[in-house]
């Protein structure tokens, strides 16, 4: 017997790129377990045995079937959007892949072991995706395809899979732009793309996708939250994303967030688990606004990968020391101290400088000793970003993960207690190690 296991079972913590329904056959699974819902403890005995007729909700009737406006609206919704869906499969043929060395770390951290058929195949992963274009352009997560040998689709209806490739991708902010090949005319339906800027808690959210490898699937809830910010992509910057108690679950990254208009918001991506590996009523999705400013990058991307600027620096987040830290070094509450600036990056050409001989012991993990690290502190200390204040460390990430290569910055620096004014031209630069 062959079932489909999760490799998202981290438990309590945010299954950062992990939605990818992995199916890895099990020649001796156990049989599911089926349990009933207990009896309301609120229930008398009398009313457990006989029951009681409870009034149906205002409602309208279509042919026998309840519709109240919103079940109205939902089933419209996923009418007419049903067809831009797209079934993700790719295949890893290297053990050395991003997909499977997230997978190796991932048994690493799990509690238990998989089970493994010993057949020594490449192993496949399931996603989901949506038509942007008419022409077979298709968006979904870089964390879905990153690292696949062979990418293959199907359409909402259809068991046909069609070959795609890897157009290009974002990995900064967990997108990818994958093209079907030799679809019939007509096949590609774009969803219309909305306006994630101009949302409101509580409004419906319609997660479509394919949930543990079942193919076509839909749940539905609400906007939990717009003032969530989560690690997203490669380097994990804090970014924001849309929450929702839309049932998302492994399988459904890449999938459509709509609103009641049947418009993209977003493109569900992560889930916070309570250590199940599934939903837990808490979901997350890359606003769409994101998707469309990336877009034309995307398309013109040739297979390759869309590069974010970075500064150069490796720096200390000032907020996160205690006020007697700072008092102590006559820092300020708030800013980037630069600890060190790489030779020949952007921040170097600007003139920026980090720390060389002042410093600050910092207490190790608990107080213990031996476990000290120390601080350089006379460092440039940024301040505000194109003159948006430095609250934390991830408001400058954030500030020029958003900027495109060849962008001015102007940054707010504090050097020896002097405030400047200091220009960066922003580039690709390779720092592996730094902050920023």
């Amino acid at each position: 017997m062959k079932r489909s296991l999760s490799m998202l079972a981290l438990t309590g913590t945010l299954a950062v790129g992990g939605l990818i329904g992995y199916e890895l056959n099990a020649r001796t699974a156990p049989a599911p377990v089926v349990t009933q819902a207990a009896p309301d403890a609120n229930l008398s005995a009398g009313s457990r045995t006989q029951g009681q007729m409870v009034p149906a909700a205002s409602s309208t009737y279509d042919g026998g079937r309840a519709r109240t406006e919103s079940e109205a609206n939902t089933v419209q919704v996923v009418k007419d959007r049903q067809a831009g869906l797209v079934y993700v499969s790719v295949r890893e043929s290297s053990a050395s892949s991003a997909q499977a060395q997230l997978r190796q770390r991932l048994q690493q951290q799990l509690p238990f072991s998989l089970p493994d058929d010993g057949s020594g195949q490449a192993q496949t992963g399931t996603g989901s995706g949506f038509f942007v274009t008419g022409s077979g352009d298709i968006i979904t997560n870089n964390h879905v395809v990153e690292g696949a040998s062979e990418i293959t689709v199907r359409l909402h209806g259809d068991k046909t899979e069609y070959r795609a490739k890897v157009v290009a991708r974002a990995p900064d902010f967990d997108l990818a732009l994958i093209r079907a090949e030799g679809l019939p005319a007509g096949a590609a339906r774009p969803i219309p793309l909305g306006d994630s800027d101009n949302l409101d808690v509580g409004l419906k959210a319609v997660a479509m996708g394919a949930p543990f490898g079942l193919e076509f699937s839909v749940s539905e809830g609400i906007i939990s939250s717009l003032e969530r910010r989560v690690p997203v992509g490669t380097r994990g910057v804090q970014q924001s994303v849309i929450q929702t108690d839309a049932a998302i679950n492994p399988g459904n990254s890449g999938g459509p967030l709509l609103d009641s208009a049947g418009q993209v918001i977003g493109v569900n991506t992560q889930i916070l688990t309570g250590g199940t590996g599934q939903s837990a009523g808490v979901g997350f999705a890359i606003p769409v606004n994101t998707v469309k400013k990336l877009l034309p990058q995307l398309q013109a991307g040739k297979g390759g990968v869309i590069q974010t600027p970075t500064l150069g620096v490796q720096f200390t987040d000032l907020s996160v020391l205690s006020a007697a830290q700072r008092k102590q070094a006559g820092l300020p509450a708030q800013g980037a101290l630069i600890q060190e600036v790489a030779p020949d990056s952007p921040a170097a050409a600007a003139g920026l400088r980090g720390g060389t001989t002042s410093k600050l012991q910092l207490d190790g993990p608990s107080g213990t000793q031996g476990n000290a690290d120390t601080l350089n502190t006379d460092g440039d200390i940024i301040t505000a970003v194109d003159g948006q204040p430095i609250s934390e460390g991830d408001d400058l990430r954030r500030a020029i993960i958003g900027k495109r290569i060849g962008d001015r910055v102007n940054l707010t620096v504090q050097r020896a207690g002097k405030t400047r004014s200091v220009d960066v031209t922003l580039s690709a630069f390779s720092f592996p190690t730094s902050n920023q």
